[in-house]
């Protein structure tokens, strides 16, 4: 793995020195009852700050559902009452700004009801195309604000990672708003993405648990990756740790995307998402996406081989759904339910990893997807081909070590919190 070295700030951007950032060490004590969420998102601190680091711009922001106030307001519903932020362009992202649309989909262009303001679509969009989006809004400057699941294929990072460099190549300032890592930011787990398998479901080579806030990412891209740095802000969190789950947080947890319905499909989506490549499903359509894998002629062999594996912190239970959409649509089938009973040793892409090698083991009818989408998924062809080898989790497992040492100590450098 290769990945050069650029300094922590874009040119005519800071994003240590903002106004609103504080030292990695600053962290609250947990809540009491009644005292509301023990950490303020970056959209908090911004408002509270009244909205001073966007005082004269001409505003645009990257959004979604899970852009909400610690009350459960939308912040574009907020800013858009706020005569001290002149909000004048949204764009939404895949599944749309207001959320309606499902894995694949977004919402086109159309001016939102309630607050009248333009919305742009993102989706599919990069490079000039994107930029003459950002161009076409009139906006000078644009904020991201976007609940992240914490995996490498979780699309959203990537909008981030293409406005970033659309932002660049139209002239426009960035800033991000920070949120948690849901799963925790404790560390980098899985293989690191090979650049000739980059694509919206990874750009660039970071692992596929990459354990990081997305402005942390947005530090780490504009230094690491974009060929032309954005000028960037980014306003931190307080009060998150880097061992905090979700629910450590006290902020509400709204659905970033259909199928990711609470901060628990989280925790497993980095490692069963890879069930996606194959022809198995992965939950869709069901009350548990992630955590129910399965297919026709799949029984008790896969539940008793992924237990045979005593994989940290989790249990397979033998399970039997019929999923409303998606794979086996409307069919009873036979498979798995993760249950996680200690999150903190749970390595979920372990686990994935695991669960590939018992299911192609234990049933007769395990393949791929025709167009190795396992490959995109895992970022290489070494997944795929070891597993198909016979080679077991552990072997498949240490295959990645090398690559993934290098992303952490380059991921080290971009950390803003402890």
């Amino acid at each position: 793995m290769s990945l050069s070295r650029r300094g922590l700030l874009a040119a005519g951007g800071g994003t240590v020195g903002a106004a609103l950032t504080t030292g990695p060490a600053a962290a609250a004590a947990p809540a009491r009852h009644g005292e509301g969420p023990r950490v303020r998102t970056g959209f908090d601190r911004l408002a509270a700050d009244g909205y001073r680091l966007l005082s004269g711009a001409k505003v645009g922001i990257v959004t979604n559902p899970t852009g909400v106030t610690s009350d459960v307001r939308h912040i574009v519903d907020v800013m858009h009452a706020d005569d001290r932020v002149n909000l004048t362009a949204v764009f939404g992202p895949e599944h749309g700004f207001r959320g309606t649309a499902q894995a694949g989909g977004s919402e086109g262009r159309y001016d939102d009801p309630a607050t009248g303001l333009p919305v742009y679509d993102t989706y599919l969009k990069s490079g000039q195309p994107l930029a003459d989006v950002f161009t076409a809004s009139g906006v000078d400057t644009v904020v991201f604000d976007i609940q992240d699941a914490g995996a490498r294929f979780y699309t959203y990072i990537w909008t981030l990672y293409d406005c970033m460099v659309a932002a660049a190549l139209a002239g426009k300032r960035f800033v991000v708003l920070d949120r948690p890592n849901p799963v925790t930011g404790r560390t980098a787990l899985g293989p690191v993405l090979d650049r000739a398998f980059a694509t919206f479901v990874g750009r660039e080579p970071i692992a596929q648990a990459h354990g990081m806030t997305v402005a942390e990412l947005a530090l780490l891209f504009n230094a690491e990756f974009l060929t032309k740095p954005v000028p960037l802000d980014v306003v931190r969190m307080t009060g998150w740790r880097r061992a905090d789950f979700f629910d450590a947080t006290g902020l509400p947890w709204v659905p970033p995307s259909p199928n990711m319905p609470t901060a628990g499909t989280a925790l497993v989506y980095s490692g069963t998402c890879l069930f996606e490549g194959t022809n198995l499903s992965e939950g869709r359509g069901t009350t548990s996406p992630f955590e129910l894998l399965g297919a026709e002629g799949v029984d008790r062999r896969w539940a008793e081989a992924a237990n045979a594996e005593r994989l940290a912190g989790v249990r397979l239970r033998e399970a039997y759904f019929a999923p409303t959409f998606s794979k086996f649509q409307g069919k009873t089938i036979g498979g798995v339910q993760l249950h996680v009973h200690d999150r903190e040793s749970f390595d979920p892409v372990r686990t994935g990893i695991a669960l590939l090698v018992t299911a192609r083991r234990s049933w007769s009818g395990f393949a791929w997807r025709p167009d190795n989408w396992i490959d995109k998924l895992t970022g290489n062809t070494r997944v795929r081909t070891m597993i198909d080898a016979g080679a077991g989790t552990d072997e498949v497992v240490g295959a990645w070590q090398a690559d993934l040492a290098a992303f952490r100590r380059v991921r080290r450098e971009h950390l803003l919190y402890r």
